[in-house]
């Protein structure tokens, strides 16, 4: 039989470009250079969002712009000093290593598919508004966003959102748009997480606890309706009945606390001082809710966390990388991109 011919052809306007399907991978950000005024730069930016930091602009600016900005920049920059790859940020030179294998298999399996992938980050650079203009640039009329978070937030996820929709208020022609809002229950994912965590024990022995820290929100945010706290505790739960972990083999924290505000608890830090002091040697973290590694996981839980245990009598510490560029990790990405272009059919 002949092929069937799309009923409603279209002809791309004003371009000369054939249609494409656009990603944008998008990322929480990172400042340019590890020195202070970028780390100044970048802290401006992140810690204004509404997002981020839901204090009334009135009592908070004050704060941020007079104190924060003015003590901060200079201690967080020794902090990336201490994590810069040569090729730059870590997390940047992942995210860009994510969008590559990413691009290469959507390439493979999607072989008639058009598909373009953008880098976006919503504080820092590049930016969510400039990876956008690339995919417009690429004739990218379909845009799927997803942000890498696989657990949803209004501090992470909402906020990627936020920026997207703030850029795409000045386009006279919208292009149409997909949102991946979560994947913390996704097969994939738990799979390359279960995979990640054996092959790490595969080099060494297994500990006598899995810590599963994610970052912390501020318990009013739970309470306000925020489905996160829900959604990392289901994730560690699929985790631990997929290696077959006892409850006792097993715990969820939340890292990366700050101010006067009661977070999410346990604390990282707080079980694992609690931890050793009770008896426990051997302990390995892993931070499912990071999609790549950072100054959060390479930083805080490598060094800071790791010091908090040895130094209450702990003997052995392990941090799990995050996913990464990871084979299965891009799998996963790649079947939830596949999930979301069903029934969109582009004009070359």
């Amino acid at each position: 039989m002949p092929k069937e011919k799309n009923q409603f052809p279209r002809k791309p306007f004003d371009t000369n470009q054939p249609e494409k399907i656009g990603i944008l991978l998008a990322n929480l950000g990172t400042p340019d250079r590890p020195d202070a005024p970028a780390v100044r730069r970048y802290l401006a930016q992140f810690l204004h969002d509404w997002r981020v930091i839901e204090i009334t602009r009135w009592l908070w600016c004050p704060i941020l712009h007079f104190i924060i900005l003015r003590t901060r920049p200079k201690k967080v920059a020794q902090i990336y000093q201490s994590i810069w790859w040569k090729e730059g940020s870590p997390l940047l030179v992942i995210s860009q290593r994510q969008a590559q294998k990413l691009q290469q298999n959507l390439n493979q399996t999607q072989p008639q598919t058009p598909i373009t992938i953008e880098v976006g980050m919503s504080y820092g650079n590049p930016s969510i508004p400039h990876a956008l203009a690339q995919l417009k640039k690429q004739n990218a009329q379909k845009i799927i966003i997803l942000p890498m978070y696989p657990q949803y937030s209004g501090a992470t996820t909402a906020s990627t959102f936020d920026a997207v929709f703030k850029e795409l208020k000045k386009w006279r022609w919208m292009p149409e748009l997909r949102l991946i809002r979560d994947y913390y229950w996704h097969p994939k994912y738990i799979q390359a997480l279960a995979e990640s965590v054996k092959q790490a024990w595969q080099e060494h022995t297994q500990p006598e606890k899995l810590v599963i820290s994610f970052h912390g929100t501020p318990e009013r945010f739970r309470t306000l309706g925020d489905p996160y706290y829900g959604q990392c505790k289901e994730t560690a739960t699929q985790l631990a009945n997929a290696l077959e972990l006892a409850p006792d083999r097993w715990l969820l924290t939340f890292q990366s606390q700050f101010g006067n505000d009661p977070w999410i608890k346990p604390a990282t830090d707080a079980s694992l001082e609690k931890l050793a002091k009770e008896g426990t040697k051997s302990v390995d973290v892993i931070c499912p809710g990071f999609s790549a590694d950072c100054i959060e996981t390479l930083e805080e839980i490598e060094q800071e966390n790791r010091e908090v245990f040895e130094s209450n009598g702990g003997k052995t510490f392990h941090y799990i990388p995050a996913l990464n560029d990871d084979d299965p990790h891009i799998q996963c990405l790649t079947q939830l991109v596949q999930q979301h272009i069903q029934g969109w059919v582009v004009n070359g």
